[in-house]
Parts: structure tokens; sequence; C-alpha cells
């Protein structure tokens, strides 16, 4: 499918969208603004890590032909996005694109999921993080930063958006699936000082949907270039550790969604099969579809129409709502 995913760049989110119109083509769907009118800052200075040197933002549009996409890079200072239905019911979704963390995918796994979550009454946050290998300190750790600062603005100002605190979870793809997972897994790791009252608050995803995800940096079948821009060239066994998400699942974990297809060429179902059987193991609800087709990369609309693989958003939503009567 895409050839996304052998690029392992970096990129960022700052009023864009002068920059992206640009470079859009005359055959190129439109875009979406980016960031659109309501978003907000993850940090209130300079983020933890942040060296003498700032990475400079350099969005492009990328994608096959006839499906451009927003991809941003060089981000410096990263924000959340908010798409609000027309009709909230509450409910609410940080989703987090892709990109091999070395871009981030926006528009397929962003913008887009906003668009089809929106309709079901969900608010939907995007996350647009730092990207590790930009040069920042502590660099294993800068993705799960921002991750875990943006549950916490969130639900630190659930009034503001309409949504009920207990109702906010995630959903990741690809290498942002491995950032999820690295979320729901450890979403109490101390990898940031705290900067202000937002930081007492919780940052555990009620549920959380993998889309594609790259599970695992430590097993062979893998994603090479996540976990090299992830880790570096030489991580030491406690952060490799700490990253190979499917291992850290425990009865504790949130509830679990799975979305992979069987013919993904760049991240092996094997990777969602792996998250399955310990979530299995330790009897944590788990609910899996895996698509005959769909290659990698479909995100929430870019799977043909017709496509059973089209259908996973409304899945989602249908699995978020017996999640939460659940209880």
């Amino acid at each position: 499918m895409i050839d996304r995913r052998s690029l392992i760049g970096a990129m960022a989110t700052v009023p864009l969208a002068a920059r992206v119109s640009a470079q859009a083509t005359a055959s190129a769907p439109a875009m979406t603004p980016w960031p659109p009118a309501e978003h907000f800052p993850l940090w209130p200075g300079r983020p933890p890590g942040a060296r003498a040197t700032l990475p400079k933002p350099n969005p492009s549009m990328n994608g096959p032909a006839g499906r451009r996409e927003l991809w941003l890079r060089g981000t410096a200072n990263p924000i959340v996005a908010v798409f609000r239905p027309e009709r909230p019911d509450g409910r609410a979704v940080l989703t987090i694109p892709g990109g091999g963390y070395g871009f981030v995918s926006i528009q397929n796994e962003g913008i887009d999921v906003a668009k089809t979550l929106n309709p079901h009454g969900i608010t939907v946050f995007a996350l647009s993080y730092r990207l590790p290998s930009e040069g920042w300190d502590d660099q294993a750790n800068v993705p799960l930063q921002d991750a875990q600062r943006a549950m916490r603005l969130i639900r630190a100002h659930a009034a503001r958006y309409g949504i009920d605190p207990a109702k906010l979870g995630i959903v990741g793809f690809s290498a942002g699936g491995h950032l999820a997972a690295s979320l729901t897994v450890g979403y109490d790791d101390k990898v940031y000082n705290p900067v202000d009252a937002a930081d007492r608050q919780s940052a555990k995803p009620r549920f959380s949907g993998l889309v594609y995800p790259v599970a695992s940096l430590s097993t062979p079948n893998t994603h090479p270039g996540s976990r090299n821009n992830l880790l570096g060239p030489n991580p030491d066994p406690a952060t490799k550790a700490r990253y190979d998400t499917p291992r850290r699942i425990n009865a504790g974990t949130p509830p679990l969604f799975l979305v992979h297809a069987v013919d993904d060429g760049l991240v092996p179902l094997d990777q969602s099969i792996d998250v399955l059987t310990q979530a299995r193991a330790a009897k944590v609800p788990v609910e899996a579809h895996f698509f005959e087709r769909g290659g990698h990369g479909f995100g929430a609309m870019s799977a043909p129409e017709g496509s059973p693989a089209r259908l996973w958003p409304d899945l989602f939503d249908r699995w978020i709502a017996q999640t939460l009567k659940q209880g």
C-alpha cells in the first residue's frame, strides 16, 4: 500500500495551513487546515528534554497519488487539537497517529479519525507529539511524556470540553499504536517532573484501541524504523523492557480493542496477536478484528469503499459503549 512507512523523518504542529496549501497539488484532495482553531499546547514553557536548539517545523504532503495526506515533522511545541461532535454524549478519545516515530500522520490517523467518530457523539482530541530522534534529552521517553501530559490536561479541563473524564480513552495507529500501548501499560511511569496542578490527574485511559500497532520493539518481527527512532542505537535493557508493551499487560490494564489486516506487509499481524495472547492470559477484556485485506496505514477512512476494514470505527464505537456499560 503506502510507502509512508519506509520514510523515517521528523515534523511539527504550529500554524501550518499556508505552508501546507502551497505544497498541495491540484489533483490532491483538499486538506483540513492544521492546526484547527481549537487546540491547546501541552507544556507551559519548553518541553522536557529541550536543548538549546529546537527542531524546526517541516510539514509536507505525502502518500500515494490521489491520496495525499498531511505529515508533521519538526514538532518543538506539541499540541492537542479538539474536534467536537454536534451532539456530544460525554465520551472522548485521544487519537495518536503513527509514522514510525519519524513523522506524525495527522491527516489519515488524526483528523480523519475525528471525522468518523464525531458523528457517534464522541469528542476527539488529536495528538501531535514530539519525535524522539529530533534532538531531545531522554529520547525514549519523549513521546510518552506528551501522551501522559495530554491525558492529564484533557481530564483537568473536562468540563470545558463537555466530556466525562471517566469516559476518556485512546486509539493509536502503527507507531502511534505503540505509543498508545505504552500509555496503556505505562500511564503511571515517572517520565517527567510535574509542572502544574493538571499533573495530579490520572493519565490512565478508560479503554484503548490499537490499530495495526507496533506493539513490541524487542521481537524479531518488529518495525525496525520505529525501534531505532524511539530507542536509539544502544538502548539499555531496562528501557527496552519498559517499551515491550505486551509483556507489561496485567490485570489492571484497561480493556483493549485491536484492529489489523492479515496482509499487513510492514507491521505483521503477529504484533497484535502478541497483545491478544497476553491480554487473555491476564484476563483483560479484549476484542480483536483481523481483516483479510487492508495492508498497512488504512487509517479511519482510507480503506476502499465496501471494504470490511472501513467498518472498524463503527465497531469501535459500539465496543466503547459496551465497555462503559460493563463498568
